[in-house]
């Protein structure tokens, strides 16, 4: 059984999400434990790429400054490593699919393997071509996660029943960032989901507070967040672990009421 069944084993999943390197490394994976600490049940952890076309200006200029300090995939890997010493929490990478593909797709995954990644996001990677990476993650027992789309009604059936790790059930349409309200019947999407597969649903896009998580978790399995978290680093920056991890707590708590 995946390792990222135990993020949604008997409670809603909290999915946060990190680029890593931004603000630095060091403070990446400081973040991390105050996540892990205050309830974080699986951690998505992005691999800084320069076309991040899935994201929006958050995300995006955080990705730039991490590139900016130098961080690669083999400093992600290291702190992965030191990061599995402490804690056998879920972790997924999430990238994009030439960051994998330039490295060798077998490479990339095996060291992952290696290092106890659980699965893989490429959002960039539309359901028809992700056979170019999904023998590779089978082969080292990495989920390759599926994003279904408010405009995937139609495919909702086949995405969901090829589906592993969880389903990535996207909130609203265009990129990543806060958004004040949900227009999309996520309830509706899941529903759907559901009637296909029994691996977990989660939320992300456009989630930042309590108030979101604890309606859209009514109905789903999990709910990520980046963009608002993204954001706490820009405000706090070598004072963010903190911060993160207090809102990584009253975003479970919310979840959980």
């Amino acid at each position: 059984m995946s390792n990222i069944y135990k993020a949604f084993e008997n409670k809603k999943a909290f999915i946060p999400f990190i680029t890593c390197g931004y603000p630095s490394l060091e403070l990446t994976e400081d973040i991390i434990y105050s996540m892990i600490e205050n309830g974080a049940d699986l951690i998505e952890l992005g691999i800084p790429f320069s076309d991040p076309t899935a994201e929006g200006v958050v995300i995006q200029n955080a990705n730039e400054k991490a590139l900016k300090n130098h961080v690669t995939r083999e400093k992600i890997f290291d702190m992965v490593r030191r990061i599995r010493k402490n804690s056998d929490i879920p972790l997924v990478f999430m990238t994009y699919a030439n960051v994998v593909y330039s490295y060798d797709i077998e490479n990339f995954l095996s060291i992952s393997k290696e290092i106890n990644i659980d699965g893989l996001i490429l959002p960039d990677v539309p359901f028809e071509e992700k056979n170019i990476f999904e023998p590779f993650c089978k082969k080292y027992d990495i989920d390759l996660i599926s994003l279904i789309a408010p405009t995937s009604e139609n495919r909702i059936h086949k995405i969901s029943k090829e589906a592993s790790g969880f389903v990535y059930c996207v909130s609203s349409l265009g990129v990543t960032g806060v958004r004040q309200k949900i227009e999309t019947d996520i309830a509706k999407i899941v529903d759907l989901i559901k009637k296909n597969t029994n691996i977990p649903a989660a939320v992300g896009f456009g989630i930042s507070t309590t108030e979101q998580a604890k309606n859209i978790s009514k109905y789903s399995d999990g709910v990520i967040v980046g963009s608002a978290i993204i954001k706490l680093c820009d405000k706090y920056e070598n004072n963010s672990p903190k911060y993160i991890g207090e809102y990584v707590r009253d975003m479970k708590n919310a979840m959980n009421e």
